[in-house]
């Protein structure tokens, strides 16, 4: 996902400019945005801590682009190339550090494993969203 901050600040193209130059391809994409409903539940990992609120807050607050990529070790590689969650941690020329402005405002989203990528993906595609 690209979360709201990104999108509000500009940075749709060059998030997918960098993701397609790094070999993924996007196999299904959205822009939408998420109900607070729909964040507490694709969240729901996280509602026993205390920045719960605050995030569904934020993933709420504009639109996102949801997307699908496939690429062999897809979920390593798309974690590599999106950075620390920390932005002031992230490797020089990750999405993070070059377009997230905080921990809590880290531009995109990526899945942690190739069962949550499937999970993830079923939360905002259907079957025949998916090319």
């Amino acid at each position: 996902m690209i979360k709201p901050d990104a999108v509000e600040n500009g940075h749709i193209g060059a998030i997918l400019d960098k993701i397609t130059a790094a070999g993924f391809k996007i196999v299904a994409m959205k822009y939408t945005q998420l109900s607070k409903r729909d964040a507490e539940e694709f969240y729901a990992i996280h509602k026993e801590r205390p920045f719960f609120g605050e995030l569904v807050e934020f993933m709420t607050r504009g639109p996102i682009v949801a997307a699908i990529l496939e690429k062999d070790n897809a979920v390593d590689d798309f974690r590599t190339l999106i950075g620390a969650t920390n932005p002031e941690e992230a490797a020089e020329g990750t999405i993070r550090k070059l377009y997230a402005a905080s921990i809590g405002e880290n531009a995109v989203h990526g899945s942690d494993s190739d069962e949550n990528a499937a999970i993830e993906s079923a939360f905002h595609f259907s079957g025949r969203e998916i090319f």
